[in-house]
């Protein structure tokens, strides 16, 4: 039996697809070639991680250039030491402009591929590559709604999981355990200058107002300087939430979802805040139809908080976040991004995580986040766990 892998996991159908989406943008950019070397981007075309590059001319095949793993197979696969070698397997005239993802790329690596090309002009690809992946194939909803099955079959075994005297790290340990038994691959892929997380964020009482360095929309101290993000070792007591944000990475795209638990009796500003949150999700996926701008929703969750009287405990308390939404699919903060100042436009097939929060002095953070499928006339829910708080000792 032989040990080789084929290169391309996905079906003949849904790699064309996603290759005509890339050739797409490289007409309206004019680049006449583009050379990926980031894990999404590579697993966006092919399924599948390698370490090397895909060099795929607007016109012509796509060559697959792989350092590692060995016995890989399959149309236009080269094997090469090192990117040096790439000019000569093209065998082609050398592209004019040449795009590059030079936003995650180290400085020497993005210096090193432009100098194999001497004579083109190198342009940074990573927009437009993120503009790719915002309009999920079909595969990937489908991808997407079993993630988000998986997710809220977690969700609904977490209260199971809690013990009088149980801190939230424990509570943690407790929900990581379930959902990589459950089948979670673990990896949380995040695209972005100093992002850090560990499987997700736990927040308990006060620990929620606690500011992060990170931009997440919650915070919390974690358990270390070298990671200060997350639960810190709070015991649940009493009169406190606990926010859970959990990896939703079940297929290689994830799906993100947050749901508030709590124990004892819950002062009613917080009850208040949290139903806030679900109202702003009930008005913003009314809104969310391709053409829509991604600042409307920003702007129109402003309204409803602000007609609460809930502004100074909106998205944070201490710290607050500067946007109540995000593409999801490969990495957890694709675009559109729902900000003040985003200058997205909600498209068809967008996957959107929206997650109105907020944190209360001494409760703890309130508010749900869903993840949810843009349809032409509809927006579809794919993380369906019950959004009320639920309570440990009810």
């Amino acid at each position: 039996m032989s040990d080789k892998l084929k290169l391309v996991v996905w079906s003949r159908e849904d790699y064309e697809l996603r290759l005509s989406n890339i050739r797409r943008r490289l007409e309206q950019e004019s680049i006449d070639a583009l050379l990926l070397a980031d894990n999404s981007n590579i697993y966006y075309l092919t399924g599948r991680v390698f370490a090397g590059y895909i060099y795929i001319p607007r016109q012509g095949l796509p060559i697959y250039f792989v350092r590692r793993p060995v016995e890989m197979e399959g149309d236009g696969v080269v094997y090469i030491r090192k990117p040096e070698e790439i000019p000569a397997a093209i065998g082609m005239m050398p592209p004019q402009r040449l795009g590059l993802e030079l936003d995650v790329l180290p400085y020497s690596t993005a210096s090193r591929l432009a100098a194999i090309f001497p004579e083109a002009e190198t342009v940074n690809a990573s927009p437009m590559m993120k503009q790719v992946r915002a309009v999920k194939p079909p595969s990937a909803l489908q991808m997407l709604r079993e993630s988000g099955a998986r997710q809220t079959h977690v969700y609904n075994q977490i209260p199971g999981l809690f013990h009088e005297g149980m801190s939230d790290f424990e509570l943690q340990v407790e929900i990581e355990h379930i959902s990589r038994m459950e089948g979670c691959l673990g990896q949380f892929r995040i695209s972005g200058d100093s992002m850090e997380l560990y499987m997700g964020n736990i927040l308990a009482g006060a620990n929620a107002d606690a500011p992060s360095p990170y931009d997440f929309a919650m915070g919390g101290a974690g358990m270390d300087p070298s990671l200060p993000v997350g639960a810190n070792g709070t015991l649940i007591t009493p009169g406190t939430t606990v926010m859970v944000d959990i990896n939703g990475n079940y297929t290689g795209y994830m799906t993100d979802m947050t749901r508030v638990y709590a124990l004892g009796t819950i002062e009613p500003l917080a009850l208040k805040a949290h139903q806030c949150s679900i109202d702003i999700h009930r008005e913003l996926t009314g809104m969310m139809r391709p053409g829509t701008p991604a600042k409307s929703l920003w702007e129109r969750a402003e309204e409803i908080v602000t007609r609460a009287g809930l502004k100074a405990y909106y998205m944070g308390h201490r710290q607050h976040a500067g946007f109540i939404g995000h593409g999801v699919g490969i990495e957890i903060n694709e675009l559109p991004v729902i900000a003040p100042r985003s200058r997205d436009i909600i498209e068809e097939n967008n996957v959107i995580a929206l997650e109105p929060k907020f944190v209360i002095p001494t409760v703890g953070a309130v508010g749900i986040e869903n993840t949810y499928i843009v349809h032409s006339d509809s927006a579809e829910r794919i993380t369906d766990a019950p959004e009320e708080i639920i309570y440990f000792d009810r």
